[in-house]
């Protein structure tokens, strides 16, 4: 059975294994050069100041990662925030996301966190580098289209929609209460 963990920097080797796939197969992400594992780590430690950063692990092998951080940097969107996951190309369809996101959501939802937010890269027909998988993953666990961006990511030599999804996890209150940072 698969666990969810907390990410540790010694981690950032195999995360940067999982995310080279995606940098040099897909246009599931617009960066076109796969960072390095000290690169990687900086992001992980940058993300690890205030926000979860979960691993899912079976057999004590990572098969996938998933991240939040921030929205924008404005103090009025501290109850938002942007998610991020990557799995291990072999391990889709297995429920490792949904179980991966779900620990994601519940943890943001403790720090008070109402909003989350995906941004997903989209193709106009689905090609070889693009489907609609993220899309309808976000879709299945309760996100809501709710905006596109036409032609704004170049990768392949072919041009790509990106969409925000939102999915609201918290009630609004008059007098918010800070967000806390995740501990780890």
């Amino acid at each position: 059975m698969a666990t969810v963990r907390n990410a540790k920097i010694e981690d950032a080797t195999r995360l940067v294994e999982i995310y080279d796939y995606y940098v040099k197969n897909t246009a599931i992400t617009f960066e076109w050069e796969t960072p390095s594992v000290s690169e990687f780590e900086g992001r992980m430690k940058n993300t690890m100041k205030f926000y979860p950063y979960l691993v899912i692990e079976d057999e004590g092998r990572v098969l996938g990662y998933a991240y939040a951080g921030a929205f924008k940097g404005r103090r009025a969107y501290d109850w938002a925030c942007e998610m991020t996951i990557y799995l291990d190309h072999d391990a889709k369809k297995k429920g490792l996301g949904r179980q991966l996101y779900e620990a994601l959501e519940s943890a943001l939802k403790n720090m008070g966190i109402i909003n989350l937010y995906a941004c997903i890269g989209a193709p106009e027909i689905p090609d070889e580098y693009l489907t609609n998988n993220s899309i309808e993953f976000h879709s299945h666990l309760g996100y809501e289209l709710v905006g596109t961006f036409h032609k704004c990511g170049y990768k392949f030599n072919r041009w790509y929609n990106m969409v925000w999804m939102e999915k609201v996890v918290g009630k609004y209150k008059e007098n918010a209460i800070d967000v806390k940072p995740y501990i780890n």
